[in-house]
């Protein structure tokens, strides 16, 4: 029997007719429509040319998630007062393990974006060859401006629930954004009191109490070790290039750290008030004293221009928006940061890679823009990989009772990173040897998860 072929408006007419019915299915959820149809425009052609996909209705089932808890947390001031939260764990898809994801704490949480955000992590995940499924979780509340003493009695509470969908074989959560080494320990020390027993149910521990070396410059560390070997890929590297990073929270900091490192000049940080362009390049000295202002200080980035004579603090503006010349950005600050107008005068700028640390920090519109204008794109769920990895390689040792040295979790890094990119090169490669990452990544994750789901049976 001859094998069908199919045109690339047959993929563009499923994909629309699949999208419809997402989002009369889930409204008012567009961070999880944008999710969705960007891999569901990567992997229609394949799911067309497979009966077995077709009949087995894959994506459809991959894009509900397998379970939703909501519940309610509440907590006391300093002053007394009774203040009430939301709180959620998606555990979208466990084909490949047990789920694996963050904690995100920010009044911005919904339904919508921790949806969006488990969906990716299950492709993520896949991605690094670890045995762990996707989820995520968190809760509407700020941590920020909050004493330590309310953001404790916050966190107890909101493991008091928690507790009841989590362990080391069901479900392991980590950090996210508003969920740091200071809201990790009051989890894990709730979650130790509960359950009588010092378990690995929890990732992104301090060293001091069983976490794993490297967890805090994972991302940052691995967004940068794929950029290396995007362009070492097409031929080039890292060094004597001039980086772009939004943010200046862990993964741009250490992205920063990583890139100076081998070799290239980051030109650009920035915070919620605005950016700072430092043409003479943040060296390791400097982005030391930012982690101070940042991480200890909690000071503005706006002070980092004015120690430094031939910086400049642009307010309310990113280095996306202000289309900072430059040959590789980083974007590493929140989701659709980097919209399609940005992406455009980036182009005529001359930029020449994208690689996403934060998750989906680029638009849809940013995405097709760069790649008709054959700008090199890492996507999130393969560039800023590195910290889920680091996270199930620190369950590894949670679970065989040992600790690894960093040597070692470092070069167990970089052979995941490896692993993700070549999984992205076979799967996006076009005739014209020209690698589309986006592509390779979805295709290749999503292979990964449907054939598990195919083994499994219609569960």
């Amino acid at each position: 029997m001859a094998k069908q072929s199919y045109t690339r408006r047959d993929a563009a007419r499923a994909v629309e007719a699949f999208m419809q019915r997402l989002v009369q299915r889930n409204p008012g959820e567009p961070e999880f429509h944008q999710a969705v149809r960007d891999v569901a425009a990567s992997v229609a052609p394949h799911i067309l040319a497979n009966e077995e996909l077709r009949s087995a209705r894959i994506l459809e089932r991959m894009t509900e998630p397998e379970r939703i808890v909501i519940f309610r947390v509440p907590w006391e001031t300093d002053d007394g007062e009774v203040r009430t939260n939301r709180g959620w764990r998606v555990q979208f898809n466990g084909a490949l393990g047990a789920y694996k994801g963050g904690l995100r704490f920010h009044p911005t949480v919904n339904q919508s974006v921790l949806k969006f955000l488990g969906f990716e992590q299950t492709l993520k995940n896949a991605l690094t060859g670890l045995p762990m499924g996707g989820a995520k979780g968190g809760a509407d509340f700020d941590p920020k401006g909050r004493s330590d003493r309310e953001v404790m009695r916050f966190c107890q509470s909101f493991m008091i629930e928690l507790r009841r969908h989590i362990g080391e074989d069901t479900d392991v959560p980590a950090g996210d954004i508003g969920v740091g080494d200071r809201e990790i320990g009051y989890l894990f020390g709730m979650l130790r009191r509960i359950e009588n027993r010092f378990t690995g149910a929890i990732t992104g521990k301090g060293e001091a109490y069983s976490g794993s070396p490297l967890r805090a410059e994972a991302t940052g560390y691995g967004c940068v070790l794929f950029a290396e070997m995007m362009l070492t890929e097409s031929g080039d590297g890292l060094r004597g290039k001039r980086i772009a990073i939004s943010g200046s929270g862990n993964v741009a900091l250490f992205a920063a750290e990583k890139a100076t490192e081998l070799g290239a000049t980051v030109v650009t940080m920035s915070d919620s008030d605005g950016f700072v362009h430092d043409p003479d390049g943040f060296d390791r000295d400097k982005i030391e004293r930012v982690k101070d202002l940042k991480q200890r200080r909690r000071g503005r980035i706006e002070e980092h221009a004015k120690k430094h004579r031939k910086a400049t603090f642009t307010r309310g503006e990113s280095p996306w928006s202000a289309a900072v010349e430059c040959d590789v950005a980083l974007p590493c600050a929140t989701q659709n940061e980097l919209s399609g107008a940005h992406a455009k005068r980036m182009i005529k700028a001359g930029v020449r890679a994208v690689v996403e640390g934060a998750n989906m920090p680029c638009e849809h519109d940013a995405i097709e823009a760069f790649r008709a204008g054959r700008v090199l794109v890492g996507p999130a769920k393969a560039a800023n990989a590195g910290g889920v990895a680091v996270s199930g390689l620190e369950r590894a040792q949670n679970a065989s009772h040992t600790l690894w040295d960093r040597d070692t979790v470092e070069r167990r890094l970089e052979e995941i990173m490896r692993h993700i990119h070549d999984q992205c090169v076979r799967d996006g490669r076009g005739r014209e040897k020209h690698v589309d990452y986006v592509r390779g990544a979805n295709l290749a994750g999503f292979k990964l998860v449907a054939a598990a789901m195919l083994a499994q049976g219609i569960v």
